[in-house]
């Protein structure tokens, strides 16, 4: 799936905790061999630092809290990276716990690539007897259940891992598993590689590349190892089920309304990884009301008031209000671009605005100002004029043979969260814009 992450985690024990540098050798010096294009470069503890081996101990040191300490490593440079290293220490069972997350899952269609995490992955739990560890695509965990395939962390340890309760790509099942779903079963698993480790551990992997993991073939093999690790399953009702995933994260083709396009495109990324190609597919089929916020120029009201310099002071001083409110999560608010109101409108929609703060807030001061600075936007970018009005909900801004109404549009606009999609200011500029050329 396109812009779909690749989630690994690791839990094992730790040998000999002590020396931070000792233990952790092995770990590192495998990460090293095997991460190469997707290799860190940043370590954060209390402090940020370049990576190095010395970095990560010292991060660890000065993190250290009475029983437990951690450290995060992630990338500067794509594909972007972020990984957690936690450390249990004693009076507790020392263990590690890391957790990897690749924002390019892409990078695991080549099979070399694979071949390189595997390994690593591998030499980690030689070193670190493993508990659980599993790579998969993060999207398809979502879906199933993250971060363990349908149950939740706390109960994923408070059992031990004693069932298998799905095949990820990548697999490490501990000794302990592997014993109560019976050792000979593990090893005769049907998948692309199967492999029993000294300490009594056996890694699994299913496909030969994790980014083809929806593939109906790689399902198969998917569904294949499941159900004969776990034969109480049915393998029709498996499939299903990993069909009806593979789905729901196929790729849908954006095709969004045009006016809109450049506010819709933005929103699918807040939704889930997995519901994301579901929610592009909502948002193709949405079309907004036609905005009636206008006027024919000979409609038009005209200018009421004695003052006119005046009240254009006072719209430039609703706009700086808006300025004022929004410069430092939407910076573009001070170019009064017409993107800037795109990025507005995503802001408002993110935050969900109109439905969190007090109504009689948002009709005092922030219609005026959002009216004010769309207005402003009209005038700036589309040769608009202002025809003021005592009352300024009437106020107009005059486009070739049309007038609009911004103060107007900005209450419907704030009236809840849909309804800054509906009414965006987005769709008013690109609507003015458009019948000012005729």
């Amino acid at each position: 799936m396109a812009n779909d992450y690749l989630y690994l985690s690791f839990d094992g024990a730790c040998n000999t905790p002590g020396v931070l540098e000792m233990e952790l050798a092995p770990l590192l010096e495998a990460l090293e061999s095997g991460a190469g294009e997707w290799m860190p470069d940043i370590v954060k503890g209390v402090r940020r630092r370049k990576y190095t081996r010395q970095a990560v101990t010292k991060g660890l040191t000065e993190s250290r809290q009475e029983r437990t300490t951690s450290v995060a490593l992630y990338r500067t440079t794509n594909p972007d990276l972020e990984m957690s290293l936690h450390l249990r220490l004693p009076p507790l069972r020392p263990s590690l716990r890391l957790s990897l997350t690749m924002r390019l899952l892409d990078l695991f269609a080549r099979e070399s690539s694979c071949k390189e995490l595997v390994e690593m992955v591998r030499i980690w739990a030689l070193h670190y007897p493993v508990t659980h560890a599993t790579a998969h695509s993060l999207a398809d965990k979502d879906l199933a259940g993250f971060p363990l395939f349908g149950r939740d962390r706390e109960t994923a340890y408070q059992d031990g891992f004693d069932k298998i309760y799905e095949v990820c790509w990548l697999n490490v099942f501990g000794a302990k598993l592997v014993e109560t779903v019976g050792r000979e079963r593990m090893r005769t698993t049907p998948a692309h590689r199967v492999e029993e480790l000294p300490d009594g551990s056996i890694l699994l992997v299913t496909w030969p590349t994790a980014a083809d993991f929806a593939t109906e073939a790689a399902r198969v093999a998917q569904a294949r190892a499941w159900v004969h690790l776990r034969p109480d399953l049915d393998f029709d009702t498996v499939m299903a089920t990993l069909r009806e995933r593979s789905a729901t994260l196929a790729p849908v083709e954006p095709r969004f309304a045009p006016d809109i396009a450049a506010l819709l495109s933005r929103l699918p990324e807040y939704a889930s990884l997995a519901q994301r190609q579901r929610r592009i597919a909502e948002l193709n089929a949405y079309v907004p009301p036609e905005p009636d916020e206008w006027l024919p120029l000979n409609a038009a009201l005209p200018s009421d008031v004695a003052d006119p310099k005046a009240a254009l002071d006072q719209y430039a001083y609703f706009a700086e209000r808006l300025v004022a409110l929004l410069h430092t999560p939407v910076p573009s608010v001070f170019k009064g671009s017409p993107e800037s109101l795109t990025d507005i409108d995503v802001h408002f929609w993110k935050e969900t605005f109109p439905d969190i703060f007090e109504r009689h807030n948002i009709d005092a001061i922030a219609v005026p100002a959002v009216g004010a600075y769309l207005g402003e936007v009209l005038v700036k970018h589309l040769g608009g004029q202002w025809l003021p009005r005592k009352q300024w909900m009437e106020a107009q801004v005059r486009v070739g043979d049309r007038v609009w109404l911004p103060f107007a549009r900005a209450h419907r606009y704030m009236r809840s969260t849909q309804a800054l999609l509906d009414h965006s200011l987005t769709q008013l500029y690109r609507v003015a814009e458009r019948h000012a050329r005729y």
